[in-house]
Order: structure tokens, then C-alpha cells, then sequence
């Protein structure tokens, strides 16, 4: 069975994850236009008919933009905790009752192949969750939009063949930048974002535990670039021995990225 994950977009300004099997597929979030989404699907062969549901970390628009017209379009199911369904619905259309599916932290959803699992990452909205989705013996899992990356974080991505990680800025960058201030400190706050340096720090422990693919997200437009971001998580591994046992890449802001086999 095959079992493989793509970034239809990740970044500042809209993130949408793909994850598929042979039994069909899922979105975790849909922060871009309906049309984009569907658009950097087709670029990689994949079908927005085949999703078989949406699931959504947050509320925040670059993480929903796009799911109210694709669930309305192709009558396709949204996942969220209640906190953040509470947070989202008004910014959302009209939607069927039907298609608003509420799970509980911490608790497995079943869906197609997959058993999809919601833990809590820190960030400032109302109850943010990252994913871990399993098929079979092999995990994916997904966690951005994240200040830090704490003990209970850690146990859920571990085991993983394959993390989506957040390397959202350059620490100095932000400072030195044109950012207000209010928005500064948020960013490098405990609920904010992650940094090149600590998600760099944390793809040792990753490596560490047998992870073998490391995907960087969530890229700052403002306040970091690829191959900064590349070359920070790269040199930190290098400096543990470790840059040979696990694949880095970084995705991209707008594209889609090729699809990873697991």
C-alpha cells in the first residue's frame, strides 16, 4: 500500500498539507483559494475529488482560507476541536451540518486507511492542534505553527517516517526587521512561531530517533529564506554527526512540492 505526502503550499500566507493512500486522501488545513488548492493538486497528479476530508490545526486564515468552498464544491467533511470549529465557523460560509465533524485532543479519527490524531501545540488561538497520521506501521506527521516544542509534542512525532516541522524565521532577521513590535514579541513568544535555530536543534533529536525525513514549513516571507533555513537545520545536524541519516528538504510558499513516498 502506498502512503505519501505532499505540501500543496506552505508559508506565511497559506498552508494546505496533502496526505494519501490507495483508499483516497486528506487535507490537513486549506489556507489558500479554493482554485489554488485545486489548481496545486492537479500539478502533481492528485484529484481534489479523492479527498475524503479536511482537517484543520487552527483558525487562523492562512490555515482555513479555502476550506468552506471546497467542502461546499465537493461536499467534503471538516474536522476541528471545538475551540477552534467556535473560532472558525463565521469566517467559514455557509456550511452542512453534516460536514462539521468535531474529535476530541488527543483522540484518533479512523478515515479511509488512515487513523488520523490530534495533539496540542502552542500557539496563540484558540486550541491549535498538530497531526500524526498513521497507515498501517508508518506515521506522518505534521506540526507547525508552534513556539516551542514541548515533552508531549515530542512523544507524538517521534516514530515518525516522515515530519513536517515549522522553521518559520531567522531570530535576527525578525529583530533587525520591519515587524512592529507587539507582533515581534508574539512571534518569538512560547505560543508563537518556531525558529530556524530551534527547529534546527530539534531535528537532531528527530534524527536521533530514526526519523529519516524532515520537512522545514512555514516559512517567513519577511523574516527567513530557504536556504538559510536549509543550511541552519543541515549545519546543526552536520555538528552532531548526523547529516547523512536524515533527508532535509524545504517547501515552498506557493508550490507544491513532490510527493514523498513512504
Amino acid at each position: 500500500m502506498t502512503f505519501n505526502y505532499a505540501s500543496v503550499a506552505s508559508g506565511s500566507c497559506g498552508n494546505c498539507h496533502y496526505v494519501g493512500s490507495d483508499g483516497g486522501s486528506i487535507l490537513i488545513d486549506a489556507g489558500l483559494s479554493g482554485k489554488r488548492i485545486e489548481n496545486n493538486l492537479q500539478s502533481i497528479g492528485k484529484d481534489i475529488k479523492d479527498v475524503m476530508a479536511i482537517f484543520i490545526t487552527h483558525e487562523h486564515v492562512d490555515h482555513i482560507k479555502g476550506a468552506g468552498i471546497l467542502s461546499r464544491r465537493y461536499d467534503i467533511p471538516i474536522y476541528a476541536n471545538e475551540k477552534t470549529w467556535i473560532s472558525m465557523k463565521d469566517k467559514m460560509g455557509k456550511m452542512s451540518e453534516n460536514n462539521v465533524r468535531l474529535f476530541e485532543n488527543e483522540k484518533g479519527v479512523g478515515i479511509g486507511d488512515f487513523r488520523v490524531k490530534p495533539f496540542k501545540i502552542h500557539h496563540d488561538a484558540a486550541d491549535p492542534v498538530g497531526y500524526s497520521i498513521c497507515s498501517g506501521d508508518k506515521k506522518i506527521s505534521i506540526a507547525t505553527d508552534t513556539g516551542h516544542i514541548c515533552q508531549d509534542m515530542k512523544k507524538e512525532l517521534h516514530g515518525s517516517s516522515l515530519v513536517v516541522l515549522e522553521s518559520n524565521h531567522d531570530v535576527e532577521m525578525l529583530k533587525m526587521g520591519s515587524y512592529p513590535y507587539h507582533l515581534k514579541r508574539r512571534i518569538l513568544s512560547q505560543s508563537g512561531h518556531l525558529s530556524n535555530d530551534d527547529a534546527a536543534m530539534f531535528c537532531v533529536e528527530l534524527a536521533k530517533e530514526g526519523v529519516e525525513n524532515i520537512l522545514l514549513a512555514h516559512l517567513s516571507r519577511e523574516n527567513n529564506f530557504p536556504e538559510l533555513a536549509y543550511q541552519t537545520a543541515i549545519g546543526t545536524l552536520k555538528m552532531n554527526g548526523l547529516d547523512e541519516s536524515v533527508n532535509i528538504r524545504v517547501l515552498k510558499r506557493q508550490e507544491a512540492s513532490p510527493v514523498h513516498s513512504i
